[in-house]
């Protein structure tokens, strides 16, 4: 138990340090269609398709994931973050946040076009336009970042205004005025190419059943933050898991705490491919968990399995 505390404590004292430097937004972000539906492994059929949904997302609680109001800045990029693809000015790529969910694009004459997500009422703002990614397997990366960071992180790249240009450049983990931690991000695919993935499950100790509606949160390779839960959509082949799609290669992390429904036990990853499995024992209590998602592996499946009492 003293154990548990001190992990617990730790795991808070990280989280609230990244916040307070970080000034990451609360809530979730995913792709989705106009009107807020999924589709298969997150693969669109076209990147006029791919739009972008905020609060409540796949499997979450009604009450869980709303993003902090405000207005928002948006861009597409390889799954790097290297290569913006998105090419209208960041003037026109921004949208404003009410009660947790998208209300609106923001006015100016150039805005995204909008659908409305059936199931909350929210708005769902188009990604397009942008470029085709260079990613072979066809894996692209959306980000959100609060208005003010924005600007922020575009001074420090020398942009008066970030919002007068497309691009305001990149520089360390500053990407194109996304600055790290500041932002939230999700992957998407366009057409068919193959792609890892990242799934949690969580399992009642007694019984081994699979438990929905728990909670992690992925930290990609670039610092951005979201949060995912688990849930069955046996149609969409999500199998009572928190899916992370299209992960890129290097370095991600599973924020796994202890939650209502889930007193986290012990830890085990499970590297799923075309060659062979292997698992591992990652260690007891709440924690980050370390993925490494490896190139020398065109498309697998990273099992975190999570013993709940």
């Amino acid at each position: 138990m003293k154990n548990r505390i001190k992990i617990t404590a730790a795991l808070t004292g990280l989280i609230l340090a990244a916040s307070a430097f970080a000034h990451a937004p609360s809530g979730a972000i995913f792709t989705t269609l106009s009107d807020g539906s999924e589709v298969n492994l997150n693969q669109f059929p076209s990147k006029e398709s791919v739009y972008l949904d905020g609060g409540p997302g796949p499997g979450a609680p009604q009450t869980a994931a709303g993003l902090d109001d405000g207005t928002y800045v948006f861009q597409v990029t390889d799954p790097s973050g290297r290569v913006l693809l998105s090419t209208d000015n960041a003037r026109c790529r921004q949208f404003t946040v009410s009660d947790g969910i998208i209300v609106a694009v923001v006015a100016t004459g150039c805005e995204h076009l909008t659908g409305l997500d059936v199931d909350h009422g929210a708005a769902t703002v188009q990604l397009f336009p942008y470029l085709d990614t260079p990613n072979p397997g066809g894996v692209y990366k959306a980000w959100i970042v609060e208005l003010s960071d924005f600007l922020e992180g575009c001074a420090e790249l020398g942009e008066a205004n970030g919002l007068d240009v497309v691009d305001c450049g990149r520089r360390g983990g500053n990407f194109h005025g996304f600055d790290g931690g500041h932002h939230k991000t999700d992957n998407f695919k366009v057409d068919n190419g193959p792609a890892s993935e990242i799934d949690t499950r969580f399992f009642d100790h007694d019984t081994g059943e699979l438990l929905l509606g728990l909670g992690v949160t992925w930290i990609d390779t670039v610092g951005g933050q979201n949060k995912k839960w688990s849930y069955y959509a046996p149609e969409l082949l999500v199998f009572s898991e928190a899916h992370v799609e299209a992960v890129e290669n290097g370095n991600h992390q599973i924020l796994v705490v202890d939650q209502p429904g889930c007193q986290v036990q012990d830890i085990h990853l499970t590297i799923y491919h075309s060659k062979g499995s292997k698992t591992q024992f990652v260690g007891q209590g709440p924690q980050l968990v370390w993925v490494r998602v490896s190139p020398k592996y065109s498309e697998a499946t990273y099992w975190v399995d999570v013993d709940c009492h």
